[in-house]
This record gives structure tokens, C-alpha cells and sequence, in this order.
């Protein structure tokens, strides 16, 4: 199965379990890894035989502006539910969401999700 990756979305949401998390908010990051047949496209050299990546990031914005998550396994899963509904063709994906300003104690780089999601 061929694979479409696109990776370090960027957007600021207010997402989290704290209330200053959703009141300030912060930066998130979200690859998203889809699997789907691209044979036509790579033999038609058109847009329309593929999945547009362009659509899939804007997506994702939607999802993410949708509403305040408390989880990001919430968050990572409205996008794959969407993605797949969005997007027929598609078999597979993978969502990843990254925290990268952890409220925890000690020094972390980010902390993730990665959800993968079927069609059934």
C-alpha cells in the first residue's frame, strides 16, 4: 500500500486538562501518515486521481478549531475519523499529535499520540 506523509502541522489550539491550558493555549504539531492505492495518480500525473494534501492539512485545522479537547487521543481521533470520511480512497491512517509545552515536571521534549484508524 502506498503512503502519503505529511508531517509538523502547526497550529495553536487550547487544548488540555487544565484550565490555563485552555485559557492560553499553546503550539501543537500533527503528522498524519495516509496508505491508499496511488497507482492512477502515479500514472495520470493528476490531482484529481490523488489525495490532496493540501485538503488533508486544512482538515485538520478544521478539526482541531472545532472545539476544546481535554485529550489529545480525542483530538487525534476526530482527525483520523475525519480524514477517513473525508477522503474515500483512503485505507489507512496514522495521527500523531505533539504536545511540545508539557506542563509536567522535569524537562520533556513533547509528549505524543499516535492513533491508527482502519476502514472497515
Amino acid at each position: 500500500m502506498d503512503k502519503i506523509i505529511v508531517n509538523g502541522i502547526v497550529f495553536y489550539g487550547y487544548h488540555g486538562t487544565s484550565e490555563a491550558e485552555r485559557e492560553l493555549g499553546q503550539k501543537f504539531l500533527v503528522d498524519i501518515e495516509v496508505k491508499a492505492d496511488l497507482s492512477l495518480a502515479g500514472r495520470s500525473d493528476k490531482l484529481e486521481d490523488t489525495i490532496d494534501y493540501q485538503r488533508v492539512c486544512s482538515l485538520v485545522k478544521e478539526v482541531e478549531e472545532s472545539k476544546k479537547y481535554r485529550l489529545l487521543e480525542a483530538l487525534a481521533h476526530d482527525i483520523a475519523s475525519a480524514v477517513l470520511k473525508q477522503f474515500p480512497m483512503i485505507q489507512e491512517v496514522m495521527v500523531r499529535v505533539k504536545k511540545p509545552q508539557v506542563p509536567i515536571a522535569g524537562l520533556v521534549d513533547y509528549v505524543a499520540i499516535e492513533i491508527i484508524r482502519n476502514r472497515q
